[in-house]
C-alpha cells in the first residue's frame, strides 16, 4: 500500500529497526496459551447483568458495576466481595448514596486513588477506591454517561455521553473544566492514555475520533459499516474498536482508515440465508503489547495477536464464556483477563440468554516458557 510507505530519514529507520528488534525480543517465548477451563473462576454477586469493570493498577482488586445499579469491589486472589455500594430505587436520588440507574462505565486513576462511575441517569460519581467512600457527584451531561477514563499519571477525568459531548473534569479540585463537541451520534465508548488526549467511538456516526485537548482539535477516522460500540487504546499510537456489524478494527492514530479489519470476528447466527454477524460488545488490549481481546454473545471471548506493525489481526484462540460479554479488561501484569458478563447486552434487552450467569469470569493467561530462562529474566526486569 503506497500510503504506508512514508519517507523516513536514516536516523528514523535506525530507531525503527532497533525498536522492532527490542519488541521481538520482548515477545519471544511469550506466546499465550489457551487457559485450562477448570482454572477459570466465576465471581457472583450482581443480581443483574454486569455492564462494566475495571482492575486496580496493582491487580489486587476488581471493581464491577451492573444493571442492578450496584458497584462491587472484589479481592482478585480469593474472589471475595470486599465492599458493595448498593444501588438505590429510582426516585431516591436525593437521599441514596450511590447510583439509582444502570451504571454504564467505570474508571480508576493510575495511582489507584479515585474511582469514577457513570450512569444512565446522566450522573458521574467519584469514590475513594481504598474505602469506597463517596466523594463527589459531577452533573452536566444531558444523556447517559457512556465512557469514563482518567488520564494516566493525573487525576484529570474524561467523560463521554449519549448527549454526543465529551467533558473534561479535574477530580482533585472537584471541578468541571470544559466540553468538546463533534460526534454526530451518541458516543458509545472512550479511552485515554498518558497524553492530553482521548479517543472515542461515535456509534452510528461511524467515526472514531482522537481529541487533542490542548490544541482544541480533533482527528476523525472512518471504517466500520455498523455502529462502533467499543474502543480501547493498545498504546499511545494504536487502538482497537468493535462494532455491531461484527467487525473488529485496528487503527493507528496517524491513518484515517483502519490498518486492519476482521469481519464477523465472532461468527454469525440466524437462519440460513438470514445470518447476522454476532455484535462485538467489548474489546480490550494488554497495554503496550500485541495482545487484544474481543467479546460478543457467541459464548466465546476471542484473543488476537496484532501482526507486524499492527497491520493485521491474527486469531490466537477463544475462551468459552457464556452470556453477553459486556466488558473485558486485561490485568496490568498480563497474568489474567476479566470478562464482565450478563444474560443481556449492557445497553438493552433485545435478547436474553437464560443459561448465562450474571458475574465476572477471571481467566488466567499462561505463556509458553522461554527456552533461555536467564536472558528472559533479565529482559523482564529491564522492562
Amino acid at each position: 500500500n503506497v500510503e504506508e510507505e512514508f519517507d523516513e530519514t536514516p536516523q528514523e529507520k535506525k530507531l525503527r529497526l532497533a525498536k522492532l528488534y527490542l519488541d521481538q525480543l520482548r515477545d519471544e517465548g511469550k506466546g499465550l496459551l489457551p487457559p485450562d477451563t477448570s482454572e477459570i473462576r466465576l465471581l457472583r454477586g450482581h443480581k443483574l447483568p454486569v455492564t462494566c469493570l475495571v482492575i486496580s493498577p496493582d491487580d489486587k482488586h476488581i471493581f464491577s458495576a451492573a444493571k442492578d445499579c450496584s458497584i462491587i469491589k472484589w479481592d482478585v486472589e480469593n474472589g471475595k466481595r470486599l465492599h458493595t455500594i448498593a444501588g438505590g430505587r429510582k426516585g431516591t436520588e436525593d437521599r441514596h448514596v450511590g447510583h439509582t440507574a444502570h451504571v454504564l462505565c467505570i474508571s480508576i486513576s493510575s495511582d489507584g486513588k479515585y474511582l469514577a462511575t457513570g450512569d444512565m441517569n446522566k450522573l458521574i460519581m467519584i469514590w475513594e477506591a481504598a474505602t469506597c467512600k463517596h466523594l463527589y457527584k459531577f452533573t452536566g451531561h444531558r444523556g447517559p454517561v457512556s465512557g469514563l477514563s482518567f488520564r494516566r499519571g493525573t487525576h484529570d477525568l474524561y467523560s463521554a455521553s449519549h448527549d454526543r459531548s465529551i467533558k473534561v473534569w479535574n477530580v482533585d479540585e472537584n471541578a468541571y473544566v470544559e466540553t468538546l463537541f463533534g460526534h454526530q451520534d451518541v458516543i458509545t465508548g472512550l479511552d485515554s492514555g498518558s497524553r492530553e488526549r482521548c479517543v472515542t467511538a461515535g456509534g452510528r456516526d461511524r467515526t472514531v475520533r482522537v481529541w487533542k485537548i490542548a490544541e482544541e482539535s480533533q482527528l476523525v477516522f472512518h471504517g466500520h459499516e455498523g455502529s462502533i460500540d467499543c474502543i480501547q487504546l493498545i498504546n499511545e499510537e494504536h487502538m482497537i474498536t468493535g462494532a455491531d456489524d461484527g467487525s473488529v478494527s485496528l487503527w493507528s492514530v496517524n491513518k484515517k482508515k483502519p490498518l486492519s479489519t476482521v469481519k464477523a470476528a465472532h461468527g454469525r447466527h440466524g437462519d440460513s440465508g438470514l445470518e447476522q454477524p454476532y455484535w462485538v460488545a467489548a474489546v480490550a488490549a494488554l497495554q503496550n503489547s500485541d495482545t487484544v481481546a474481543s467479546g460478543s454473545h457467541n459464548s466465546k471471548v476471542q484473543l488476537w495477536k496484532c501482526g507486524q506493525g499492527f497491520r493485521h489481526l491474527e486469531p490466537l484462540f477463544s475462551i468459552p464464556v457464556p452470556g453477553f460479554v459486556n466488558s473485558l479488561k486485561f490485568s496490568s501484569s498480563g497474568k489474567f483477563l476479566v470478562a464482565g458478563v450478563g444474560q443481556e447486552h449492557r445497553l438493552g434487552r433485545w435478547w436474553r440468554l437464560k443459561e448465562a450467569k450474571n458475574g465476572l469470569y477471571i481467566i488466567p493467561l499462561k505463556r509458553q516458557q522461554p527456552e533461555q530462562e536467564g536472558v528472559q529474566n533479565g529482559e523482564e526486569n529491564g522492562v
